[in-house]
């Protein structure tokens, strides 16, 4: 039988696969969504790691892609990239009844730097 805290983790983790296949996993509300996918190809994901809190559940997602478009300003390197992305959910009875994700570009835009 799965515990509440399996049921969170299960729900957040079908959410993001299901948003992976569907192509929604990079829409966080950041307004530069739009650049970073045009900006970096061949991304694949990797739920790094779940934390449960009460009814909070986070996810840390690694996205690696290669660099083949401007973002940010920084014109493509053709380097392969780690991006991580947070969502912070809210489940109740196994549901999600809240969303909410985040990119850490202060991890991403160094790596794009002359020299990194």
């Amino acid at each position: 039988m799965n515990t509440t805290r399996q049921q969170q983790v299960e729900a957040a983790v079908k959410w993001i696969e299901e948003a992976w296949r569907e192509g929604a996993l990079s829409q966080s509300g950041q307004g530069f969504i739009g650049q970073l996918e045009e900006a970096f190809t061949d991304r694949q994901y990797e739920v790094d790691d779940v934390m449960v809190q009460g009814e909070e559940v986070i996810a840390r997602i690694v996205i690696t892609g290669k660099h083949t478009g401007t973002f940010a300003g920084n014109p493509a390197t053709g380097r392969m990239v780690r991006i991580t992305q947070f969502h912070e959910f809210t489940v109740n009875d196994g549901r999600i009844v809240h969303r909410f994700g985040w990119y850490d570009t202060g991890t991403l835009l160094p790596q794009l730097q002359a020299g990194a």
